[in-house]
């Protein structure tokens, strides 16, 4: 990464600024399963270093509700009950090869097969 993006590039983790404010006023609370770092100041202000591009999807629930004084204590610390329907979080995933796409949609590889028209028949 060179010097001009790291001084202007807020898209990419951090810029000079965050990492002087981080080193001199945050405490680190942990970090979650993507590697991204979470900080807390001694008046309470909260925020997110992203491993790889800032991408606010990329925060996993537990840690978003922390990061927006939904949970007053961080996952470290208080972990969230999973339930066993829930699956693992993960980023969006539009403009992506791994997108949605559901059947007939004009991107989707399979094409929906077409069918006539059938009219429901109440029991």
């Amino acid at each position: 990464m060179s010097f001009w993006s790291r001084v202007f590039g807020w898209w990419d983790r951090q810029t000079l600024n965050t990492r002087f404010h981080t080193w001199r006023h945050g405490n680190r609370v942990g970090e979650d399963s993507l590697g991204n770092a979470y900080y807390q100041s001694a008046n309470g202000r909260r925020w997110v270093i992203y491993a790889a591009e800032a991408e606010a999807s990329t925060v996993p629930p537990e840690w978003h509700g922390w990061l927006h004084h939904t949970f007053e204590l961080p996952p470290t610390e208080a972990p969230l009950p999973r339930q066993r329907w829930e699956l693992p979080a993960q980023p969006n995933l539009t403009g992506t090869p791994g997108a949605y796409h559901p059947d007939g949609s004009l991107v989707n590889a399979v094409p929906l097969r077409r069918r006539d028209y059938d009219a429901w028949q109440p029991e």
